[in-house]
């Protein structure tokens, strides 16, 4: 069983969604909402176990990475329990074991998951699915994203480097990192979170330089 370590939370929308105008005197609300859980840790359709990271959809359908229950759960808005759509039947190379993130690839109507204890990203049939498809083996990945031409960008944390992935590539290229651990400019130590702005510009979360990098294309 993978064993993770509880520092990461990765977050996710669609970059192909509309920007959205926030008026510069907007407020918020002073308390803020149960969206997906809360019901303590644990296993039940209403409960989460170290839920890592999230997908958010342009319906505010929620995708969680329920990291300790080795599943992905999707809570529509205003639901009161989840649905696993992914993994949920323990650990292990034909399951999921401790997933790190989820995106969804709207082409090809799958998730795209983050299976850091198989060391593996996995595609997974957003519908009915009863197994996922690996498509990149041997990497110890953790946050991923991916930009408007569908190219995956997949952190491993253990070359400390975030590779781009093209459709049909198994290799990638290497776009931020790749120089071994340190706190060179051109180098992460570590790094945990990737975003790809529209420009193709990478910003990468440097967990222990404390820092965050920007990596222009």
């Amino acid at each position: 069983m993978f064993i993770f370590t509880p520092y990461l939370c990765f977050i996710s929308v669609p970059l192909r969604a509309s920007s959205i105008d926030i008026h510069p005197n907007a407020k918020w609300s002073q308390n803020g909402i149960t969206v997906a859980g809360g019901n303590g840790e644990g296993s039940e359709p209403n409960q989460l176990n170290f839920p890592c990271g999230f997908y958010v959809d342009e319906d505010q359908t929620i995708y969680v990475a329920d990291c300790w229950n080795h599943r992905i759960v999707e809570w529509k808005s205003g639901a009161t329990n989840g649905k696993i759509v992914a993994g949920g039947n323990g650990d292990g190379t034909h399951q999921l074991n401790g997933p790190q993130n989820v995106i969804i690839d709207k082409e090809s109507d799958s998730l795209i998951i983050s299976d850091r204890g198989n060391n593996r990203v996995v595609r997974w049939p957003r519908r009915n699915g009863t197994h996922g498809e690996t498509i990149i083996s041997n990497i110890a990945c953790l946050g991923l994203t991916m930009d408007d031409n569908g190219s995956l960008y997949i952190v491993d944390n253990e070359k400390h480097e975030v590779r781009r992935y093209k459709t049909g590539d198994t290799k990638g290229t290497v776009v931020a990192g790749g120089n071994g651990k340190g706190n060179r400019l051109d180098q992460l130590y570590s790094p945990t979170y990737v975003f790809v702005h529209r420009d193709h510009s990478v910003y990468v979360s440097d967990y222990f330089n404390c820092r965050v990098m920007k990596w222009e294309e």
